[in-house]
């Protein structure tokens, strides 16, 4: 399915949807949290991965107040949230796995966290970028809306020479980027054979079973919910286009 490039320049028709960039050499994916990647785009990275695309990820913040016990081991739960999500990667086919650590709830999008996904981007080299839509109406958590920001600007500073020369980095320019849990979808990836790969990818973050997937009481139940839920997700949003499963995003090309 062809339709013109949609940008923040050439907006697609509304309603438009495309279906599938051309497998990618190189993407990075990246996420206020462990766990974000997964949600968001885990089984188009399965899928690009599966056909030879280097899939490196980001995670910003360290994940060290996702717990709902007020008495927990915080720097135990940054230890395991790392482990949970490299697990995760490796379900997905990701080459590696990168953590700014940054404090969970903390993140900021300023020029010094802009400096950083800047010479990740520039170390990577992607030909997509892949991170949360910072436009969201009525998003809560800032974290998200400062991942947002930051791969959008990320990819700003990353492509121009004179954004933060002492990186001694040369500067790279992506073709594509997509934002996940997007305000306005108009790409989709269909993911009908990868969903089980994110599924593995998402239950790999046991110490969020309870809090974010609702797996407590009765695992094997409740781990049979989870899948129904993000396979009822991915039916909702490859309806658009007739796929039976998809993962939605805004697309920017004019990078």
């Amino acid at each position: 399915m062809s339709r013109p490039v949609a940008s923040y320049l050439a907006p697609a028709a509304s309603g438009a949807v495309g279906v599938d960039l051309a497998i990618p050499a190189r993407a990075l994916a990246i996420g206020a949290h462990p766990d974000d990647i997964d949600f968001g785009c885990g089984a188009t990275l399965a899928k690009w991965a599966a056909a030879g695309c280097v899939v490196t990820e980001l995670v910003l913040t360290d994940g060290s107040k996702a717990s709902w016990d007020p008495t927990g081991d915080r720097p135990g739960l940054l230890t395991l949230r790392q482990e949970e999500q490299r697990a995760a990667a490796a379900a997905l086919g990701a080459s590696d796995v990168g953590f700014l650590g940054h404090v969970d709830g903390e993140l900021d999008s300023g020029l010094a966290e802009r400096a950083e996904v800047c010479q990740v981007i520039r170390q990577a080299r992607p030909d997509v970028v892949l991170g949360h839509d910072p436009w969201k109406r009525y998003r809560l958590h800032p974290d998200h809306r400062h991942a947002g920001f930051l791969a959008v600007e990320g990819v700003v500073a990353a492509r121009d020479p004179h954004f933060f020369p002492e990186q001694g980095l040369a500067p790279h320019r992506p073709s594509s980027l997509l934002l996940w849990e997007a305000d306005q979808v108009d790409h989709l990836e269909d993911i009908e054979a990868f969903l089980a790969a994110k599924v593995t990818a998402l239950l790999a973050h046991r110490s969020q079973w309870e809090s974010t997937m609702g797996i407590a009481a009765d695992p094997d139940a409740e781990e049979e919910a989870f899948e129904t839920r993000i396979r009822e997700r991915g039916a909702e949003a490859g309806a658009a286009a007739g796929l039976a499963l998809a993962e939605a995003f805004k697309r920017i090309d004019r990078l």
